[in-house]
């Protein structure tokens, strides 16, 4: 699974043209193939920063996504209500049987199983 985590930071006076176009652009995008989910969110501490965190099946599945017309539509569109850089970082997430571990001496590649098990913290 690959997620997509990014920030905009967008004009106060521009702020409700920025949330119907992502709201648009969002609904667009979960109709996609390979769109797990898809939000924009209004920052706490910043109403004028909006936050967007998208998960998708595959890196496939998210290259398709920038190849659409609402991306393209989207991308337009959006330096008119930004104010500042957007930023983006991408994830993948893989269960430890995904996880390829370096051949020692002559063996053939395995998949790791010998993770550590931890109790989850909770803030």
């Amino acid at each position: 699974m690959i997620i997509v985590h990014g920030t905009f930071p967008v004009k106060p006076e521009l702020r409700e043209d920025a949330l119907e176009l992502m709201h648009k652009m969002a609904v667009a995008s979960r109709a996609e193939q390979g769109c797990i989910s898809y939000e924009f969110y209004i920052g706490l501490s910043d109403p004028n920063k909006l936050l967007l965190f998208q998960e998708w099946e595959s890196v496939d599945a998210l290259q398709g996504h920038f190849d659409t017309e609402h991306m393209e539509d989207f991308l337009k569109v959006l330096p008119e209500v930004l104010d500042g850089e957007v930023t983006t970082r991408r994830y993948e997430v893989r269960s430890p049987d995904e996880i390829d571990v370096e051949p020692i001496g002559d063996s053939e590649p395995e998949k790791r199983g010998d993770y550590e098990r931890r109790e989850k913290i909770i803030h």
